[in-house]
């Protein structure tokens, strides 16, 4: 019966291709075509096994970067499925610009799919999106790390908690900042509702891109300032 329903739904609404609409012929798993699905630079090696950048050629293996030696984050480790370009950008504006939000659960299913390196999300105990503050969230009517976040969660079993973390001041974008503009721009406008529910945890950040990564970092310095176990940060995209 499943079949037959799943047939008809694909006569009557085929499904398309999440970047260019072109639609599947095939029943594949991923939701892109061939040619936007080509596009997508995963990242699976050569990169900082703290900060996940990807570095420029795929012999050279994992090391830390210039960045992490320098300065050590409060995150564990952080990993994306590919780098913030073409194919990727595109899904991620056409689900978190125009509200499709149906998009954002097939690119959370990407996420919990993904073969991250040197990573296992099973090792963790509790997921975490990166809040949105409520004027923001008013805004744009939903947040697009809980949707991702939810994805995760149910592929793995592992609680989802999108209350105790809290984002209690209100910041600009980010999109025109430079680096250390971007960290003082967020610094103190997170905040933990109940330390309890942090104490101890192996927590997973899940945010839609990773760019300077000054909010995950900010987000994991308070939660393991309220004794957090360890905290790791997924994203879709890296920005590199």
């Amino acid at each position: 019966m499943k079949r037959i329903l799943a047939g008809l739904s694909d006569i009557i609404f085929p499904p398309r291709c999440l970047t260019c609409d072109t639609i599947l012929e095939h029943h594949e798993n991923l939701p892109f075509c061939g040619a936007c699905y080509s596009k997508i630079h995963f990242i699976q090696s050569s990169l900082c096994p703290c900060c996940g950048i990807p570095f420029a050629g795929a012999d050279g293996g994992s090391h830390l970067c210039g960045d992490c030696i320098v300065s050590k984050s409060a995150f564990f480790a952080a990993r994306a499925v590919g780098r913030y370009e073409t194919t990727l950008l595109e899904a991620i504006h056409r689900f978190k610009y125009n509200g499709r939000i149906s998009i954002g659960e097939m690119l959370g299913k990407l996420m919990a799919e993904f073969a991250y390196p040197a990573f296992n999300i099973s090792d963790y105990s509790l997921i975490m999106p990166v809040p949105l503050h409520p004027k923001r969230l008013r805004e744009r009517g939903f947040n697009q790390s809980v949707v991702l976040a939810r994805e995760v969660s149910r592929r793995f079993h592992i609680s989802l908690d999108f209350m105790t973390l809290r984002r209690h001041v209100y910041t600009e974008p980010q999109i025109s900042l430079g680096k250390k503009e971007r960290e003082a721009n967020v610094h103190g406008v997170f905040s933990v509702t109940d330390s309890v529910k942090v104490k101890g945890q192996k927590i997973i950040l899940v945010d839609d891109v990773y760019t300077s990564g000054s909010t995950v970092k900010e987000c994991a310095r308070v939660l393991m300032k309220n004794r957090a176990d360890r905290v790791a940060v997924l994203t879709l995209a890296r920005a590199v």
